[in-house]
């Protein structure tokens, strides 16, 4: 084993790929055929310096160290710059060279494309490599473990004067941003050249002198390639940090301007640390974190809702990944857009990383995941097992065993993770962030065509619509007496409320069944009953997940078809997006949450009494003022549904079964072993 440490200095007179003389260059080294490094790009450059540093561990000195240079095109295929081989054989040990690796094209061997400077140093590697600095997994991981400096806050809030690209002489526009690896995407604004989106998207920075965001304009069109409607970048370093900006930004290679609102926020939310080394445990700065998050201090600082500890102890009885019969495993833990992950133990299936997660909490109801990977380096990573917990049902300071479910969250996989975990957080402001819009993951896999996954949420969508015909049926029973005793209560209870009904009646009527429901929870019978059926559901459907996948990726005839696929993948989504909306409505009132059914009593409660002492016409009143001039007094505020965000904080059935916690079974039969073990 050895380690190889590199310096990527510079490049020299590199090839112009661009239109405008120059080119957007970054490098790429891979081993035996894996990607082990990605640096930055540098923009409009063809003498670029990195000075960035890498630590490799290499099995063997065989493979050489492919080197390729790329020109980083948004929106399109990157253009390929040059590439070059270190043969590592040649490389002294324990001394540091200076090289300069001349660039070529294989199929243009006479083209001169300028010249890369690196400084290498190799090392055999003896004794315990735990704690050696990983670049030979996932390209990504190297990224996943860098702690951001700040926060990008970027508010799209209109398009002007843009270029008409469909026959009736409008488009379909909607919009994409990138800043390295992290992207999102706008709604699609139908048939308008001044699109109005008032969007906020947030990325994560890595880089304390700023960085580029990448941004580009689409029309949507159904059934051929969306058409490119310009780009336009936004060079974080030239803006000043606590600020609002507000950003014209004319299109490239397009006609129109995107105005847009860009704020830099300097912060350090996440760390992570060795198990001796943790804030929590010291009482001086418990005390400290207690006082930031207490009820005084609810004001102050609305986005700064609470914090995190997480402490990875250790893993046992892991699945074997590799031939030896171990695994390599490590581990990852994420908080909505936060990534940080631990060191690999080499060879083991108990694992011990003892190792301390700090982040802050922008939403109490986000789900913090723990992932455990097998380390690779002939390929990706390999998936072990994974838990979602979200913070409300943490347990503070309580050390736990949870036992590790499959990628879909819906069956056990082997093995058993300990965990530790605080949650600290104020809870005035952790019920106002609920009432605002959800914080979106800028990784997120790519909805794919299932009939399964079709068929799973058109099942959902029958229940919720079979609930409400079986209310229907209830209350029609009443009208055609077939209980009598029944009948003349409903009667009774008519005529009362018709004959007294005031509008505050009406909130207090939704905080019935909120009273009813904590009643029968709390007298032992659980209102919750039909998401077992959804567990059998989902457990029962997990191998044709797999096998409905496997099948399409082998016929491969899906991806020419790209208007099928839309309808299909639309139809799914509304179908998923209706039963979710049902599913919330109904857990709302069935203390799934009882934080945010405790948050639903309290602005009812309010609700009963406002309308109950003030004229309904005032109220009516101050609505109509408020909606009528949001605009005028904050004419780039982005409109939200108070009650929409709410219900989004609240699980569907899918999302219950999901964060369930698994029993521990420490003596499982073979065959059902087998049956969910995704490996």
């Amino acid at each position: 084993m050895y380690q190889l440490d590199i310096i990527l200095k510079k490049g020299n007179n590199l090839a112009i790929r661009d239109r405008t003389g120059t080119s957007d260059p970054y490098v790429k080294f891979k081993i035996a055929g894996k990607e082990v490094f990605r640096s930055k790009t540098i923009h409009k450059n063809l003498n670029p310096v990195w000075e960035e540093r890498v630590s490799l561990l290499v099995e063997t000195l065989r493979d050489p160290l492919y080197v390729k240079v790329f020109d980083y095109d948004f929106g399109l295929q990157d253009d390929f710059m040059g590439s070059a081989y270190l043969y590592m054989e040649s490389l002294e040990h324990l001394r540091t060279l200076d090289v300069t690796l001349d660039l070529k094209d294989p199929q243009y061997p006479e083209h001169n494309l300028g010249s890369l400077e690196l400084a290498v140093t190799l090392s055999p590697k003896e004794g315990d490599l735990r704690d050696a600095y990983q670049s030979m997994r996932l390209s990504d991981v190297h990224r996943k473990a860098q702690l951001w400096r700040g926060i990008v806050s970027i508010s799209l809030i209109e398009g002007r004067g843009f270029q008409p690209m469909d026959a009736n002489g409008l488009s379909d526009p909607y919009v994409k941003f990138r800043m390295g690896h992290q992207k999102y995407k706008s709604k699609t604004i139908p048939k308008t050249l001044n699109p109005q989106w008032r969007e906020q998207f947030d990325f994560h920075l890595y880089e304390e002198q700023g960085g580029y965001v990448d941004i580009t304009v689409w029309d949507k069109d159904v059934g051929k390639k969306d058409d490119f409607m310009g780009r336009c970048t936004i060079d974080l370093s030239l803006l000043s940090k606590e600020h609002t900006h507000k950003l014209d930004m004319p299109l490239e290679e397009g006609e129109g301007v995107l105005v847009l609102l860009v704020t830099l926020t300097a912060s350090a939310a996440v760390s992570i640390s060795d198990l001796s080394v943790n804030m929590l445990d010291d009482p001086h700065e418990r005390h400290q974190i207690m006082q930031r998050y207490s009820l005084w201090r609810s004001l102050h600082n609305l986005k700064d809702v609470g914090v995190v500890q997480v402490k990875v102890i250790k893993a046992e009885g892991l699945m074997a990944a590799d031939v030896t019969g171990k695994s390599d495993p490590f581990c990852v833990v994420e908080l909505s857009n936060d990534r940080l992950q631990t060191h690999t133990v080499y060879k083991n299936l108990n694992p011990e990383w003892n190792k301390v997660f700090t982040f802050n909490v922008k939403d109490i109801h986000s789900v913090l995941e723990v992932t455990v990977y097998d380390e690779d380096r002939d390929r990706s990573a390999d998936f072990l097992g994974k838990v979602a917990i979200p913070l409300l049902n943490i347990q503070n300071g309580e050390r736990k065993a949870y036992a590790l479910k499959s990628k879909e969250l819906t069956g056990p996989t082997k093995g058993v993770i300990f965990l530790e975990i605080d949650v600290i957080f104020n809870a005035v402001k952790a019920g106002l962030r609920t009432l605002i819009p959800i914080e979106q993951k800028y990784i997120e896999e790519e909805p794919k065509v299932s009939k399964q996954l079709l068929l799973r949420n058109f099942n959902r969508v029958r229940r919720c619509i079979m609930f409400l015909i079986n209310t229907g049926c209830y209350i029609n029973s009443c009208f055609e007496w077939d209980s009598p005793q029944r009948s003349i209560c409903a009667f009774v209870l008519f005529v009362i409320v018709v004959w007294n009904f005031e509008l505050y009646m009406i909130p207090l009527a939704l905080l019935l069944p909120l009273a009813w429901n904590y009643i029968l929870i709390a007298s032992g019978k659980d209102t919750r009953q039909d998401v077992q059926a959804m567990e059998d559901l989902l457990e029962d459907e997990d191998e044709d997940f797999d096998k409905d996948d496997k099948d399409s990726e082998r016929k491969g005839f899906m991806n020419k078809l790209y208007a099928i696929q839309d309808v299909c993948i639309s139809v799914q989504n509304a179908l998923d997006e209706v039963a979710s909306y049902g599913e919330r409505i109904k857990n709302s009132f069935n203390w799934t949450v009882p934080f945010l059914s405790w948050l639903a009593i309290v602005a009812l409660g309010m609700a009963t009494i406002i309308i109950y002492f003030i004229p309904l016409r005032y109220i009516v009143l101050a609505w109509g003022v408020n909606k009528f001039t949001k605009k005028l007094r904050d004419p780039y505020t982005i409109d939200n549904n108070e009650l929409l965000d709410f219900l989004s904080r609240v699980p569907s059935d899918v999302q219950v079964v999901q964060y369930r916690e698994l029993k521990l079974d420490p003596n499982p039969s073979p065959n059902k072993r087998k049956k969910n073990n995704p490996g």
